[in-house]
This record gives C-alpha cells, sequence and structure tokens, in this order.
C-alpha cells in the first residue's frame, strides 16, 4: 500500500480503528509528521487531539542511527539503545550531551506549539498514539512508556507503516496495535507516501488549532 500523503494515511488508519469512537478516546501525535495523520483518526472518532513531545537521540556522528530516544515531562523518560551504543562507542558524557540537545529542542517546540493550551486529560482514557510510520521504533517506545506512566485504562498505538521487526518489539508495550502495512522489505519511510515532505511549525499549530481540547459549547 502505497499512501498519497498524511492525510490520507490518516483518513485509512481512522477507518481501522472506528471500534473506538465510543470509548471517548484521546488521539496524542508525535510531531511533527504524526499530526495530520492524527488529525484525520481525530476527526472521525471525534476525539481530542495533543501532542505527545519526543525526541530521537541521533548517534552524533550519523544522527538518522537513533541511539536512543527522550520524552519531555516532569522527569524525562530515556529509552537507551544499548546495542548500538555499544557497537558505536558512544561514550555516556556523549550520550548526555546529545540528549540535553534534544531536552531544548522539546522545550522550544513545547513553548512553540502548545504554549497555554490546555492538555488532554490522559488517567482513565482510552489514548490512541499516532505517528506517520515507524522506523526503529526506538522514539515511539519512549512515548509509550512516558504515556503509561500517566496511567490510561487503555493505551493503543496506531500507525499507517511499520517493519513486522519493530512492530514485534512494540506490542508489549500496549494493549492494542493496529499497522496498515508491515512490509518484510522496508527501506525508508517516505516510500510509502507519494508526497512526503517536511512539516513546518506553522502547520502543525493551525493544526493543533482545528482541535481544541475541549470544543466551544453550541450556541
Amino acid at each position: 500500500m502505497v499512501f498519497a500523503d498524511r492525510s490520507d494515511a490518516g483518513r485509512r488508519l481512522a477507518a481501522a480503528l472506528l471500534p473506538y469512537r465510543t470509548k471517548r478516546p484521546v488521539v496524542l501525535a508525535l510531531p511533527r509528521g504524526g499530526v495530520p495523520v492524527a488529525a484525520e483518526v481525530a476527526r472521525a472518532l471525534a476525539a481530542p487531539l495533543d501532542l505527545v513531545l519526543v525526541r530521537k537521540i541521533g548517534l552524533p556522528w550519523q544522527p538518522e542511527l537513533a541511539i536512543g530516544a527522550v520524552v519531555d515531562g516532569a522527569e524525562p523518560v530515556i529509552v537507551r539503545n544499548e546495542e548500538i551504543i555499544a557497537h558505536e562507542g558512544v561514550g555516556e558524557a556523549e550520550f548526555q550531551r546529545v540528549c540535553r540537545r534534544e531536552l531544548a529542542e522539546i522545550e522550544r517546540r513545547r513553548a512553540r506549539y502548545l504554549g497555554a493550551r490546555e492538555r488532554a486529560e490522559i488517567a482513565g482514557r482510552v489514548v490512541i498514539v499516532v505517528d506517520d510510520g515507524i522506523a526503529t521504533g526506538a522514539t515511539v517506545k519512549a512515548a509509550l512508556r512516558a504515556i503509561r506512566r500517566r496511567e490510561p485504562a487503555q493505551l493503543v498505538l496506531a500507525v499507517p507503516v511499520a517493519p513486522p521487526e519493530a512492530v514485534a518489539e512494540l506490542r508489549p508495550e500496549v494493549d492494542d496495535l493496529v499497522c496498515l502495512e508491515m512490509p518484510e522489505r522496508f527501506g525508508a519511510l517516505g516510500h510509502f507516501y507519494r508526497d512526503f515532505g517536511q512539516l513546518g511549525d506553522e502547520e502543525v499549530i493551525a493544526t493543533l488549532a482545528r482541535f481544541p481540547v475541549r470544543p466551544p459549547s453550541p450556541a
């Protein structure tokens, strides 16, 4: 399956998640790429949309290779990929330096995207975490563990596409996992989208503005 763009992927994903509509879920997007996908899910499920702010900790000399991930919070959740850290000989000081840099970017995004926006209530709710796809799974795993600490009633991961090994690794982290495509030959995530352009901050802000946590009361 090739998706036209992230919105198309979101609509297809929403169709698979329709049974959750009656459970009054909360939809959490991983910015930036997960936001337009999650917006379509939130629309179809009549659910509030919020963000989970997570950043990959990249190998210093090959930033696209994840050696871990960090999630925002009073006590940031850090997930480490010890196998790659050991293989690449990354020292603890270097790991912490990159981690601090990514935490600073999380803080920038929180101020830019959310400001004084009300946050969605997580405890006791069905929470659906949405991204535009998964490569290694390190970033999503960190996000899921951070959300689990906030005691949702049920935690669901929903993505359009991911490699089977990443799905297998993430399945124990959630109560349900919905993935439309699990190709054996994965390659780059962008191969599964005809339009996989980068999203800017303004697009994230505009999307969130269309999905307030509490819809306005009818006049």
